[in-house]
């Protein structure tokens, strides 16, 4: 065949692939283009203003932890449900004249216990904060260290002229130190031991997992009574799937009340918004008797923490919540499903298309609005939509062009949680691809049987 006939002919065809793919390009620009039949009105991520945006959290430091628990004192000072070991010769126990003392019973401490090996006979300090001797009247020792103690008993028994100043050689040690009770519910799946991976608990993040709340009754010795020391008992600081903060329930009558208050006010004033259809109803706002305690902060914030904030008492309710909420959710080009957000570092529109399986550049299995033909080498799709949830039941549609995206950092939203993220095609490339593969299926086929 002659060359020139030949280049004659591929040029033909050429131009022939090339009128149709002008024609499609009408047409999708009519009623092929998925982004004119589905579209979704957006406004460009640059364009909105701060208030859209979640605040940014990479820059949060921990807490020191230090702060979440009590500063021991120099010397134990005893209070109500504190154990002694007492011991008086010819007092306890009581020995008749001319016969020689017994000996002081030696007390192991418990298993747990950091205590040493006590003497004496075992006496509880009463409710009251009152120890009760053979022979004298009860003495008041709440809030005396140990030598306070056996000194006040020694001037009570030479006092009541019980024992003369050369037997008077009580000794006193502690065998059991008071505990209280604290309840740690926790969510985040650490109450059992420790005994999960961090890393299974991150791919388990998905809401519908059984993550049932653990914990139970810790008994927490006195200087010890903390949150710290609670969290510590039941597996730790917070896991990844829960919020990086602790809740502390009183126990008191007054707190609950407070708290049954609160709930009544909210509704009350639901109630009272709702009668106007131009109101907006209110948020449940955070419930001032709860102790929120956060466990990162921006840099250069002081907690505001008290002593008085992180000891506990008996029936106080130390609560770990879940963060199944903190999801964002996927669908149009990218795989559809539902994520988990990170809880200590910040996920841009990118980073969460490639935690859905969809990175920036990926060609996508279909080509869009033409019956579904597959992108032959074609344009990635370059539009993100994010869906953002807004008071009162609203929503902003936040437009990402991803080719900006890439080069302005400004245009790469953070994503919060609840939002949607949706990829579809512009326009222009849903035409381009298809162009692109009618050229491939349709024209290199023509050329070649000619």
């Amino acid at each position: 065949m002659n060359i020139n006939l030949f280049q004659t002919r591929v040029w033909k065809h050429i131009r022939t692939t090339v009128g149709l793919g002008v024609a499609a390009s009408l047409v999708a620009s009519l009623t092929g283009c998925s982004s004119l039949t589905q579209p979704i009105d957006g406004v460009p991520a640059h364009r909105l203003p701060p208030e859209f945006f979640p605040a940014p959290k990479n820059n949060l430091v921990p807490v020191d932890i230090a702060l979440l628990s009590l500063e021991p004192p120099r010397d134990y000072q005893l209070g109500p449900d504190d154990i002694l070991g007492v011991y008086i010769e010819g007092v306890l126990p009581f020995n008749p004249p001319n016969t020689p003392p017994e000996p002081p019973p030696v007390n192991f401490p418990e298993q747990d216990s950091t205590l040493p090996p006590s003497i004496g006979y075992p006496i509880a300090v009463q409710d009251d904060g009152t120890l009760s001797l053979p022979l004298i009247e009860p003495l008041e020792v709440e809030g005396l260290t140990l030598d306070q103690v056996r000194e006040k008993i020694r001037e009570a028994y030479i006092d009541n002229d019980i024992l003369r100043e050369e037997k008077a050689r009580p000794i006193v040690t502690l065998i059991k130190e008071r505990t209280y009770d604290v309840i740690v519910v926790r969510e985040d799946g650490l109450g059992q031991g420790n005994q999960r991976n961090l890393q299974t608990q991150a791919s388990e993040f998905i809401r519908g997992t059984d993550n049932s709340a653990s914990g139970g009754l810790v008994k927490l010795p006195a200087y010890k009574n903390d949150i710290l020391h609670a969290l510590v008992e039941t597996g730790g600081l917070p896991g990844l799937n829960a919020k990086n903060e602790v809740r502390v329930l009183r126990a008191s009558e007054a707190d609950k009340r407070k708290r049954a208050q609160f709930v009544r006010d909210f509704y009350a004033s639901q109630r009272n918004a709702m009668l106007d259809p131009c109101v907006c109803p209110p948020e449940l706002p955070p419930d001032p008797s709860i102790l929120r305690i956060p466990l990162r902060l921006p840099p250069g914030v002081i907690p505001n923490i008290t002593p008085e904030d992180v000891e506990l008492q008996d029936g106080d309710i130390v609560y770990i919540e879940n963060r199944e909420t903190e999801v964002f959710y996927t669908g149009g080009l990218l795989p559809g499903g539902e994520f988990p957000l990170p809880r200590d570092y910040d996920l841009d529109v990118l980073g969460a298309m490639a935690i859905a399986g969809g990175g920036i550049g990926q060609t996508t299995g279909g080509g869009g609005g033409f019956g579904g033909a597959r992108s032959v080498g074609g344009v990635p799709p370059g539009m993100l939509y994010v869906l953002r949830q807004t008071p009162c039941n609203g929503q902003v549609a936040i437009e990402v062009d991803l080719a900006r995206a890439v080069n302005d950092p400004r245009s790469r939203p953070l994503v919060q949680p609840g939002d949607t993220l949706i990829l579809q095609y512009k326009c222009e490339e849903e035409v381009l691809n298809f162009s692109l593969g009618t050229f491939f299926t349709y024209g290199i086929q023509e050329l070649l049987r000619n």
